[in-house]
């Protein structure tokens, strides 16, 4: 994928002291939960609805899902590969590093596109992916594995929940090719998506 030929919004980023009474409120929070606000929270200002539906999906997410933080971090990071999401991947994975606590050989096995060595994350990745890259579609074969490691139905559905919030989020970034913020650059993520991009390429030739 060639991002110079990728459609970029013309909409500026919305910086808080330009911001509506509505934008106002959700970049305040964002500081307030970050103390910062991510340029790419700045960019879905730009339509309230979205940035709030984003939010508030998140947190329900984070706070309410079946997962612990570790999976939370392994699904949201398998979704944004697979989307082929840099600011993502870079945001997601620094919080796994610095929050939830994922392995950092785990969290480098997702970004490298190599084997998780823990059985129970790696059947949660590989679900994951299968979730998004058969557009909710699994078969009996793949669920009976999920299950396998100890995973159940109210699982599917978080993940789907997950899979709605992060292409909110991965989508967002593609239109605006979103920069990413100073803070999240220690995790920059380069090289695998040159690879990845390469070998999509080269298979749907």
């Amino acid at each position: 994928m060639n991002t110079e030929l990728m459609y970029k919004m013309q909409m500026p980023l919305v910086q808080l002291e330009h911001s509506t009474e509505t934008q106002k409120k959700l970049l305040n929070a964002a500081k307030k939960e970050y103390r910062m606000i991510p340029n790419m929270y700045k960019a879905m200002a730009n339509s309230p609805i979205l940035l709030k539906s984003y939010m508030a999906g998140y947190n329900e997410f984070r706070q309410n899902s079946s997962f612990s933080p570790s999976e939370h971090e392994v699904v949201f990071l398998t979704i944004s590969v697979e989307n082929n999401c840099s600011y993502c991947m870079a945001a997601h994975s620094l919080v796994a590093d610095m929050v939830s606590k994922v392995p950092p050989n785990v969290t480098d096995a997702i970004r490298n596109g190599t084997e998780i060595d823990d059985p129970k994350l790696k059947s949660l990745a590989a679900f994951t992916a299968i979730m998004v890259n058969k557009r909710g579609n699994p078969d009996e074969e793949d669920v009976q594995q999920f299950f396998e490691n100890g995973y159940s139905e109210k699982h599917i559905l978080d993940i789907i929940l997950a899979i709605s919030i992060k292409t909110i989020s991965n989508y967002t970034n593609h239109v605006f090719h979103t920069e990413l913020d100073a803070a999240f650059r220690v995790r920059e993520w380069k090289s695998f998506k040159v690879i990845r991009t390469l070998f999509n390429g080269m298979r749907n030739k």
